[in-house]
């Protein structure tokens, strides 16, 4: 049933119809249908949730790169996801300056590769610094040597199993860096009118500064797709077991070399007696044979414990635990 207008309402339409607030042809239905534009060279296949998603994910890559590469470097790195966009690969491809540094990572189980552009300046600065420089870049650029590419993809190879980890929630990525090219001809993974999501990080090694793009056609996606959105992403974080982390940091913790040693006493003596020390000679300590010695974990005293032997070695028997608050 239609809706009654009151005698009020009547008359302020009549009201703004005489005063030109309200065109009556443009009130007419046309009947026309509403078309939307769409261009078949640049189809909208990345929408903004799944370039959302992708932000997310190589925002916890870029944590990964600032922890596990200063290993190596022996620098500070700080990484940065600038923004992500959806454009046709020939669009990428033509923007690339040479000498460039693509790295064609194999991703998978997923069918095709993505790519790992690194700006040049970055590319002269590890290797600079893995070759014990300062890691600064070159003041012109040039083309990388066949020594200098094996430093990089070395490098390359330790961002590309960082991969890993950011993915685990969509899918087991296996990724595998398959090649390094300098020259973007030689980087045809896909048609140039095929759609690409290119993710902009921002790096920057110590005082240099430099960006990372990161290539994702949608072909390679196309499987996981419905999967690269903030609602399952968050869902299956959720689904973590945090017991799971907590027994995998005790794992890693329990592997850790420490330094354990037991103070059998101390003695002062001369600096003739010791210059004068020979084999066999005996050193009378401050500590009784019955007495309890203390035990170090590296710089910390843990425990107490009573000298002894264990088959052929000395060895000392824990009697008590020296607590914190102790």
């Amino acid at each position: 049933m239609s809706e009654v207008l009151s005698q009020s309402e009547i008359d302020s339409l009549l009201q703004a119809l005489s005063s030109g607030e309200l065109d009556v042809e443009e009130m007419k239905d046309s009947g026309e249908k509403q078309v939307k534009d769409y261009d078949f060279a640049r189809p909208s296949k990345f929408s903004k949730e799944h370039l959302r998603t992708l932000e997310i994910i190589f925002e916890h890559y870029g944590r990964l790169v600032s922890t596990n590469l200063p290993v190596y470097l022996r620098k500070n790195i700080q990484v940065e996801v600038m923004n992500s966009e959806a454009l046709t690969y020939s669009e990428f491809t033509n923007a690339l300056s040479n000498p460039v540094l693509l790295g064609i990572v194999d991703f998978s189980p997923l069918k095709g590769s993505v790519i790992l552009e690194i700006a040049s300046n970055l590319g002269y600065a590890m290797v600079d610094r893995m070759l014990g420089g300062s890691g600064l870049p070159l003041d012109k650029s040039r083309e990388f040597s066949e020594i200098e590419l094996l430093i990089i993809e070395r490098l390359m190879n330790v961002c590309v199993e960082l991969l890993r980890e950011p993915w685990e929630n969509v899918i087991d990525l296996h990724p595998r860096l398959d090649r390094i090219e300098t020259n973007s001809q030689f980087a045809q993974i896909i048609s140039p009118s095929e759609m690409i999501a290119i993710i902009t990080i921002n790096v920057k090694i110590g005082d240099v500064e430099g960006m990372m793009n990161v290539c994702l056609p949608y072909l390679t996606l196309e499987d996981v797709m419905d999967k690269l959105n903030t609602k399952y992403w968050f869902s299956t974080m959720q689904e973590h077991d945090e017991q799971q982390y907590t027994e995998t940091i005790q794992s890693l913790i329990s592997k850790a070399p420490i330094p354990v040693k037991t103070i059998l006493g101390n003695s002062t003596i001369s600096v003739s007696d010791f210059v004068n020390l020979q084999v066999g000679d005996i050193i009378r300590l401050d500590s009784k044979v019955d007495e309890e010695l203390s035990v170090y974990v590296g710089n910390i005293k843990k425990f107490m414990a009573l000298p002894g032997a264990s088959d052929d070695y000395y060895a000392v028997r824990v009697t008590s635990v020296i607590r914190e608050e102790q």
